[in-house]
């Protein structure tokens, strides 16, 4: 029997209209389709009539399915001759797992496509008016994820700072520990930073404020997952950037 595909699609951020061309159609006409939590319902109420979902959502401390066992789904089903969407928040090879996951499938001999989405890092800055490169505020950006073993041993020493920004991936529930390790690290306690969650679907919200102010603002705010947190000068010249159009229009 002739192996199916594995097709790790991006999903983008969350809004159906930024999926690519070829993520879209995938989608439409998928027989099978295995996707984390973070991909949005309107992008899944894409899918045909009698299309298989699988949800292998992840939430912390808690997974639907181990990492190894999405694999060997994954590997099962296209040896058993299925072309098998991988669905994933954002883009699969940016804390996606789609590394893994095309290692697992290679290492059986399945044929694996890449569709790449806009990742959640660009999405959500997009969204929020927020450059993360600049030519007076920022040439280099970092991606971090703040949920993972070993966060306090992580070396994030100059991925912030002055003319850079970084990007935190699933950092809520470590806010605390991000800004003490940042500060500790030497960043300054009132570099600006935003928090963006849900970018790109209509509950969207930027908040913004100083680095010493994360935990307060995550707790304040009662933020939840996806979100991002964005710490560098471009969060408070998009902010500048809005004050002065409100300024402007109530001329």
């Amino acid at each position: 029997m002739k192996s199916g595909t594995i097709y790790l699609v991006g999903a983008g951020p969350g809004d159906p209209d930024l999926l690519t061309l070829r993520a879209a159609r995938l989608i439409e006409a998928a027989s099978l389709i295995v996707h984390d939590g973070l991909v949005d319902p309107a992008i899944l109420a894409m899918a045909r009539p009698d299309a298989r979902l699988v949800s292998v959502a992840k939430q912390r401390s808690r997974h639907t399915l181990p990492q190894e066992d999405i694999n060997a789904l994954l590997v099962r089903e296209a040896l058993a001759g299925a072309d098998v969407v991988r669905l994933k928040g954002g883009d699969p090879f940016i804390f996606g797992r789609g590394g893994e996951e095309m290692e697992a499938a290679q290492a059986f001999g399945v044929r694996v496509e890449v569709v790449p989405g806009i990742s959640a890092a660009n999405g959500a800055a997009a969204a929020s008016g927020i450059a993360l490169t600049h030519r007076e505020d920022a040439s280099v950006v970092s991606f971090v994820a703040g949920q993972c073993k070993g966060l306090s041993d992580q070396d994030w020493v100059g991925l912030a700072g002055k003319g850079r920004t970084l990007v935190i991936y699933m950092g809520v529930k470590t806010a605390p520990q991000i800004a003490e390790k940042l500060m500790a690290d030497g960043l300054a306690p009132e570099m600006p930073l935003a928090v963006i969650e849900n970018a790109c679907r209509h509950d969207m919200r930027v908040l913004r404020g100083p680095l010493a102010g994360l935990p307060d603002l995550v707790e304040r705010e009662k933020v939840q997952s996806p979100a991002l947190i964005v710490i560098g000068h471009v969060t408070a010249r998009a902010d500048a950037a809005l004050v002065q159009l409100a300024q402007e229009t109530a001329l």
